[in-house]
């Protein structure tokens, strides 16, 4: 196998502009991705893809609300499967369209994940996840009333969060092996994986959605981490990670190690549900035997690939 890169897609990345979250910008936005990631290919990468779904589920959720008093509701895990189909479509598409052009015959493959989480995980006690657009505090407020539950989301507004368990296992993995050893691009663990749990019934262990949404930069590192890829790339909405973000003492960073890193962690620079699940999934990657993680935004992929922009973590000497 040649080089290979993990590449996560987040969610709100594959929404350029916050305005128009409709499905034709969706397009623009999962195109000019698609472009950046054949770059890739053609410089002779390997790629598993992965991508978010916070807003897709949300707007989903939010179409339920509205249409329950006429159609049934449709659980979480299968809403989870729904963006799983539906992004990983465009990706898959996309990105073909875009190889097609350049002349490179790779098939790229889609594949429905189910990614097993312990039933017992005590962030069912505690959702933090946020899912879907921002609203503002009065539509915070609103919601909290009818029961559901919000946060505000690192400055930039409120958001309602579901349940979050850490990744166990994922279920597709072997098919994964087979179809990357078969030369495809494979796109797979779509929003953090469909969320399952083993419901043991006598001799049978048998497996089950439920109502939950695994951080995908998490399920992108674990399976960044079984099939040994060379590189852990985090595609999300900012160029670098910066410590004392949107304060006067901004400070971006462009090299760091694990160790370095994992102490801005511990002195709580990143926010919850939004830049510390992705560099708690590198940091994972790289204390399993990880070579390099690098976070960036899809428009510098390519620039970050030559180390000129983005944050680049290594492994502890």
């Amino acid at each position: 196998m040649s080089r290979t890169a993990l590449v996560a897609v987040g969610g709100n990345s594959l929404i350029a502009d916050e305005r128009h979250p409709d499905i034709p910008h969706q397009w623009d936005a999962v195109r000019e991705t698609c472009e950046h990631l054949a770059d890739m290919v053609e410089a002779g990468w390997q790629l598993v893809i992965t991508h978010g779904n916070g807003p897709q589920v949300g707007y989903i959720l939010r179409r339920n609300e509205l249409a329950a008093p006429q159609v049934h509701v449709t659980p979480l895990d299968l809403i989870v499967a729904d963006t799983q189909g539906s992004i990983g479509y465009m990706l898959q598409q996309a990105l073909s369209n875009a190889l097609y052009r350049r002349g490179i015959d790779t098939p790229v493959v889609s594949l429905v994940t189910q990614v097993l989480v312990d039933k017992n995980d005590p962030a069912f006690g505690r959702p933090t996840k946020p899912i879907g657009g921002f609203i503002t505090e009065a539509e915070a407020s609103r919601f909290r009333e009818e029961g559901g539950q919000v946060v505000e989301d690192a400055g930039r507004g409120w958001r309602r969060v579901v349940a979050s368990p850490r990744p166990q296992r994922i279920i597709e993995e072997r098919s994964i092996r087979h179809l990357l050893k078969s030369g495809c691009i494979v796109i797979a663990v779509g929003g953090g994986g469909i969320p399952v749990v083993h419901n043991d019934q006598g001799e049978l262990r048998q497996l089950h959605g439920v109502y939950a949404v695994i951080d995908k930069d998490l399920a992108s590192s674990l399976l960044a981490r079984n099939l040994g890829v060379d590189l852990l790339l985090i595609s999300t909405g900012v160029e670098k990670v910066a410590i004392h973000f949107k304060t006067p003492q901004q400070q971006n960073l462009d090299h760091v190690t694990a160790a370095e890193l994992a102490c801005f962690l511990d002195e709580g620079h990143f926010a919850p549900g939004s830049m510390q699940p992705k560099v708690e999934a590198a940091l994972s990657f790289l204390r399993q035997g990880g070579k390099a993680a690098l976070i960036t935004n899809p428009p510098n992929i390519a620039r970050a690939l030559r180390r000129e922009t983005g944050t680049w973590i290594e492994p502890d000497k």
